[in-house]
């Protein structure tokens, strides 16, 4: 079981920009899906945002194509986001999480079932 821990998250203004980290406890070889959700209050469920396969492959959610870009360090066992162009739309709780299914971002349910393990969360508040 592998145990996620997030952190870089805190306040910035309209425009500015924060990189998130995620480390995890074990290889992150392992896992083919890493990616990364956000909630925002009154959401009942979370978003995704991007995610990255073993091979590199990155997805986008629309809202964030362009502004931010997910990486990987397998050496490091250490997930990313560098978050760009921020807008007070982006605040959120922000959490990376690991799977071994499909690996591009959708807003289903059924995908968000598909990660197994999470992290806490970090929250980035964007003040206009």
């Amino acid at each position: 079981q592998v145990q996620l821990v997030e952190s870089g998250g805190g306040s910035v203004q309209t425009g500015g920009s924060l990189r998130l980290s995620c480390l995890a406890s074990t290889s992150i070889a392992r896992h083919h899906c890493l990616a990364w959700f956000r909630r925002t209050p009154g959401k009942e469920r979370r978003e995704g945002v991007a995610a990255i396969d073993s091979d590199g492959r990155t997805s986008y959610g629309e809202t964030v194509e362009g502004r931010f870009t997910i990486t990987r360090d397998n050496a490091k066992n250490t997930l990313y986001l560098e978050m760009e162009s921020l807008k007070p739309e982006d605040s959120a709780m922000y959490y990376c999480a690991a799977s071994s299914g499909y690996c591009s971002v959708t807003d289903s349910v059924s995908w968000l079932h598909t990660f197994a393990y999470w992290g806490q969360g970090t929250q980035v508040t964007i003040s206009s």
